[in-house]
């Protein structure tokens, strides 16, 4: 399917700014008129074959430009139940990226130039959401040592006590990652997202960007989900453990069980940089402008900074001797 505007005819596309339906062509809003066609191998618009993977459920015609959503790839097993809608533009994730990377004295000169940012796509990433129930129980002995002087001696006194935690945590929405494509590392890194933006699913909000549909099924990755649950719940024990000198447990049982899951797409902007015949991934959280990578270095900088650091210090060497000279 494709969103066309009723005046022109353009193709309209979801805009994070204005939050709703907009034609760039007529600059119309809230104009768009559903096109279907479910059409895997070429577009609706212009005819054009597709190049798609077995995953792509939305993606941009490389000959006319046209923003295309895939019917049978957005609907039925795959329709996502939930949607966290972009709320930043092209614009403003390039002014992060900018923000975050400007200073580093040695990227290539065009890394940030605007003809290299006009790469950045904006992507709906897969994500299963689960539930989770856990029950920990927790048994242990703390100390707290207590040290004070009187005249030349000095006292230590170590005091003992039984610790007992039992706590009910529930986990709603625990985000992973369902595409191969991403690093699973880097899509951690993309959190936290605010949840209060979560939108029912309607596949006007992926008009204007590229999609994926979910490549893994959510029993095969509920050990992530798990192991996050599990990370949480030890950093809530041993937050109400502050104020011992030292806790040893002889007792730790902690109970998980899932309450349920959810499809959804979260909104990243990827940027791909190629320098000296490598590829630089960067990603921007489409919601809260994080930036997630590592700038490439410039050996031509470096050398050039080495050489002007060497001058500026051979000048200041000379200028020293010669009014040694004088003096």
């Amino acid at each position: 399917m494709l969103f066309k505007c009723k005046n022109c005819g353009g193709n309209t596309v979801y805009s994070p700014e204005k939050k709703k339906m907009y034609c760039p062509h007529c600059e119309s809003t809230d104009s768009e008129e559903k096109l279907a066609d479910s059409s895997l191998v070429q577009c609706v618009n212009c005819g054009a074959p597709l190049q798609l993977t077995e995953f792509t459920s939305a993606c941009k015609c490389e000959h006319c430009g046209t923003y295309l959503i895939f019917n049978e790839r957005v609907e039925n097993a795959f329709e996502p139940q939930l949607i966290l809608p972009f709320c930043i533009g092209k614009d403003l994730a390039a002014a992060a990226m900018d923000h975050e990377f400007s200073r580093r004295l040695f990227a290539p000169s065009d890394f940030l130039s605007a003809k290299s940012l006009e790469k950045m796509e904006g992507i709906y990433v897969p994500f299963w959401l689960y539930d989770y129930g856990a029950f920990y129980d927790f048994a242990g002995e703390g100390t707290r040592v207590r040290t004070w002087r009187s005249g030349d001696t000095e006292y230590t006194e170590t005091s003992y006590f039984e610790i007992i935690r039992q706590m009910d945590v529930d986990f709603d929405r625990i985000p992973v990652d369902a595409s191969i494509a991403m690093d699973d590392r880097v899509m951690d890194l993309m959190e936290p997202y605010d949840y209060k933006a979560l939108a029912d699913f309607e596949p006007q909000y992926m008009s204007g960007f590229f999609g994926e549909v979910y490549n893994q099924e959510a029993e095969q990755l509920d050990t992530r989900a798990q192991a996050k649950a599990r990370q949480a719940s030890e950093e809530l024990l041993q937050g109400s453990l502050m104020g011992y000198t030292t806790v040893r447990p002889y007792r730790k049982n902690l109970n998980l069980h899932r309450e349920g899951f959810c499809y959804a797409l979260m909104p990243v902007w990827q940027y791909v940089y190629r320098y000296k015949d490598q590829s630089y991934l960067y990603h921007v959280n489409g919601q809260t402008a994080k930036v997630i990578g590592v700038t490439p270095v410039s050996r031509g900088k470096v050398l050039a900074y080495s050489a002007s650091v060497f001058a500026a210090v051979t000048a200041l060497c000379y200028m020293a001797v010669h009014v040694l000279e004088i003096l």
